[in-house]
């Protein structure tokens, strides 16, 4: 079911730590998320980028004032296709007890809208291996698994 109170929106800098706080509260990302207020720079500055960036546009789901979703996109353009753009949606998540509401398929819907409007070819992701409720979410959405990815990790 879609909650028509939630609206998608880009996101702004206030918004940071309670998108920091989506991510903190995910036990299985694994990325070291964290509320600590000495992370809070590093957000900042990692938004700063993003917002920046003229491919890359950071979003959150709000409802009632309160974020209760985050999504990132990226578009962009390879000489396969013959040069065609391609939209990355990246960093999804729905806040815990928002769960089942609609959210993340309005963030997604909004997404796949928004890939259309850039005259994208397609939309991609991509969903770690042990989120299968995510990868039935996606599948649900009309995403097919049909690539593998791989992962090194420098840090």
């Amino acid at each position: 079911m879609q909650d028509t109170d939630v609206r998608i929106r880009v996101a702004r800098p206030e918004d940071v730590a309670q998108i920091a706080a989506l991510f903190a509260d995910d036990a299985l990302g694994g990325h070291g998320d964290t509320t600590d207020p000495k992370a809070l720079p590093d957000y900042l500055s990692a938004f700063a980028r993003i917002a920046a960036s003229p491919n890359e546009t950071l979003y959150v789901a709000e409802k009632h004032g309160e974020i209760v979703g985050t999504f990132q996109t990226m578009i962009t353009t390879t000489m396969t296709a013959r040069g065609s753009s391609s939209m990355i949606i990246e960093a999804v998540q729905t806040r815990a007890d928002c769960r089942g509401q609609g959210i993340g398929a309005l963030m997604i819907g909004f997404a796949v809208e928004r890939a259309r409007a850039e005259g994208a070819r397609l939309v991609q992701l991509t969903s770690n291996a042990a989120r299968t409720d995510a990868h039935r979410f996606y599948q649900r959405l009309g995403f097919a698994p049909s690539h593998l990815g791989f992962k090194l990790k420098l840090k």
